[in-house]
């Protein structure tokens, strides 16, 4: 996760925390990766995958669906900031560059209403998350990240008087979620 993206109350990639169990959340840094992290990525019971569109990728790391026969956990790199901190993260990691990379298609614009991105397609966290994990086979996974991203969404809106109009959108995503 990029500095400052923990704080931040738009921040969607802690909704994935809430809804799968077994998570880890690191603070990146160029220089000096921690730890913990370089662990898990070094142990033998994880398969891990970036998740990150596939044209900022080499082409023999690109995946279109996560290999579910490994016999180890699919680990799920998730590089949680904005597109701008997010290609950076990618960019500037060397521990990740020997992992494949999962890109995610995504059918419709992002209906994330939160923050304002620069294109369509740039979807926050939880939505690609959601795609993942449908991806995964984790389908209740993905159904129960779905609503709650709509709950999370709808709830912020409804304190943000400057967005107001957007909550009526909000409201009709929340009920068709369950």
């Amino acid at each position: 996760m990029y500095k400052g993206e923990y704080y931040k109350p738009t921040n969607t990639g802690r909704l994935i925390a809430d809804v799968v169990r077994d998570n880890h959340a690191f603070l990146w840094k160029r220089t000096d990766p921690d730890d913990e992290l370089m662990r898990i990525l070094g142990d033998e019971k994880y398969f891990p995958i970036v998740v990150f569109p596939h044209e900022y990728a080499a082409i023999d790391r690109c995946i279109h669906t996560p290999p579910l026969n490994t016999g180890k956990t699919l680990l799920f790199i998730f590089l949680d900031g904005t597109w701008r901190e997010a290609k950076k993260m990618f960019a500037k990691s060397p521990y990740l560059h020997n992992f494949p990379v999962l890109g995610v298609s995504m059918d419709a614009a992002s209906d994330y209403l939160l923050r304002e991105s620069t294109h369509d397609f740039q979807h926050c966290t939880a939505e690609v998350g959601i795609s993942v994990l449908a991806l995964a086979d984790q389908k209740q996974g993905a159904q129960t990240l779905a609503h709650y991203f709509s709950v999370f969404r709808r709830e912020y809106l409804k304190g943000k008087p400057h967005l107001q109009h957007k909550l009526a959108f909000a409201e009709s995503q929340v009920k068709d979620s369950v």
